[in-house]
């Protein structure tokens, strides 16, 4: 749909409102009407309700500084909880057709890079700080200036990034690439499968159900990623029913050819009260003391950039998809939109399933008809219904979850195109970006790697009044982040 005014959408609608339901959420005034808005809830709901399944995967299979891990059953009840609630807020304050959940990309850099330095209850609590700052940027505006400091291209290089990452993390996870055993004398790091063969029955199922998910989507099938991991569970429950294969870990020892994380059988409750014990367990000031002020400052920094461009263009390409984009460009009550996003990034901390963020995926829910936050209503409140189904979640293998990763990745990986390759003062930051995030196993890296680079580039050749301020100190944050190591040494 090409994009118009949304105030002159709305007036040339030429319809009054039924009653004050309608005249607050502008349901007639947008030229929608109920039945839309349900049938747009209910298409949203279908095509992200995967992250009820995906989010706690990825956060169980990570390992605090303290060998714990997080409960799978309470995170996918708080992954429903929080997105429920912040989807239903974000329809009621901001009145525009946008969901959130935890958001990709994150949930990754809290399991595998925060975590590991300190507890999760102190990981949690740097996502709720985030989400704090966050909220400031945005009531004081300072949130469009730091927007606006960093280069397109660099920023699409960053979506990029972590979308290859995350392709590599499902990759990794379903068993699909391994690292080699120091033992083998081989100069090589990784191979695939088990020494360079596809030889293990969950490898196969990982594989159909990564045919099956591409070709549903490449069908355009409403709900092609949730419907491709649980056909594949499914396949995973009847081929463990016949093999009986068991887990990667067998009595401490590994078994190469198990299924990794969790066992595909059926659990004893299909629907069961929800667990939700893991609300509140976050702490703002521990980490301080365990990991150090530099690594936490950039780990800090990491979720904000992380977190912070991608509202921005996903709230734009919704509205532009709804024809809801103002003069300026941007959606209306985007101060709203923003505030609502902050707010869903600190209580994804508080509740301990990581930072919650804007999905594009409300762009089904508008091609479905969806033009008011009341399509949020019911997107939120079917989030909510699915607390009480969080026992399943227990028997969704990762080679059945890792499907959707590679799916995300793909999504993210097509804002290559609007990177101009030609520039080289741009695209060598973003190629930097974009590869280290991957190769490195960070976010972070990929990040600092991209901003040093740009500085330094754009100084070497004499541009440097280009560069915005901001970004000057963000590349001298980051160049400290680099040498903490170093500097820990000097200092400590």
């Amino acid at each position: 749909m090409s994009t118009t005014s949304a105030e002159t959408s709305a007036g040339s609608s030429g319809r009054t409102p039924r009653n004050g339901f309608d005249r607050y959420f502008e349901i007639s005034a947008r030229g929608s009407t109920l039945g839309r808005e349900i049938r747009g809830g209910f298409a949203t709901f279908f095509t992200m309700a995967y992250i009820v399944v995906l989010n706690p995967l990825i956060l169980a299979a990570g390992v605090d500084a303290t060998g714990a891990q997080l409960p799978v059953t309470a995170l996918a009840a708080g992954t429903a909880l929080v997105a429920g609630v912040m989807t239903i807020l974000m329809g009621v304050v901001a009145r525009f057709p946008l969901a959130l959940a935890a958001g990709l990309g994150v949930n990754a850099l809290v399991a595998y890079e925060i975590a590991p330095e300190m507890t999760w209850a102190d990981a949690m609590g740097l996502v709720v700080i985030e989400g704090v700052l966050i909220a400031v940027l945005v009531l004081t505006g300072l949130r469009e200036a730091v927007f606006r400091a960093v280069p397109t291209a660099l920023k699409t290089a960053i979506g990029v990034g972590i979308g290859l990452f995350l392709m590599i993390i499902g990759l990794v996870d379903a068993g699909f690439v391994r690292r080699i055993p120091d033992a083998s004398g081989t100069t090589v790091p990784v191979e695939l499968g088990i020494g360079g063969v596809l030889s293990s029955w969950p490898l196969l199922v990982f594989c159909v159900g990564l045919l099956l998910t591409i070709v549903l989507f490449v069908r355009r099938v409403k709900g092609a990623i949730l419907i491709g991991i649980l056909a594949t569970t499914v396949l995973a429950i009847i081929v463990e029913a016949v093999g009986n294969i068991g887990p990667s870990f067998v009595n401490g020892q590994p078994n190469a050819k198990g299924w990794s994380l969790n066992v595909p059988t059926l659990p004893d409750k299909i629907v069961d009260l929800p667990d939700l014990s893991l609300l509140g367990h976050f702490n703002v000031l521990d980490s301080w003391g365990r990991a150090g002020w530099l690594v936490v400052v950039m780990f800090v920094f990491t979720l904000l950039v992380t977190d912070f461009f991608d509202t921005m263009g996903t709230m734009v390409a919704v509205g532009q998809e709804g024809g809801l984009i103002r003069h300026d460009g941007m959606p209306p009550r985007t101060r709203e939109i923003l505030l609502v996003d902050s707010v869903a990034a600190a209580a994804g901390g508080a509740a301990s399933v990581s930072s919650n963020t804007s999905f594009i995926e409300s762009a089904s829910g508008v091609a479905e008809g969806a033009r008011t936050g009341v399509a949020n209503l019911v997107t939120g409140v079917l989030f909510l219904l699915a607390m009480f189904l969080a026992p399943l979640v227990t028997v969704v293998p990762f080679e059945a979850a890792s499907t959707a990763l590679v799916i995300v990745g793909f999504l993210m990986m097509m804002g290559v195109r609007n990177i101009d390759w030609t520039d080289y003062e741009i695209a060598i930051p973003s190629f930097l970006a974009i590869t280290l995030m991957p190769f490195t196993y960070s976010i972070s890296n990929g990040i600092g790697a991209g901003v040093i680079s740009y500085v330094v580039i754009k100084l070497a050749v004499g541009k440097g009044r280009e560069v915005h301020p901001i970004l000057y100190g963000v590349a001298a944050l980051f160049v400290l982040y680099f040498l903490r190591g170093p500097l820990e040494a000097v200092l400590l």
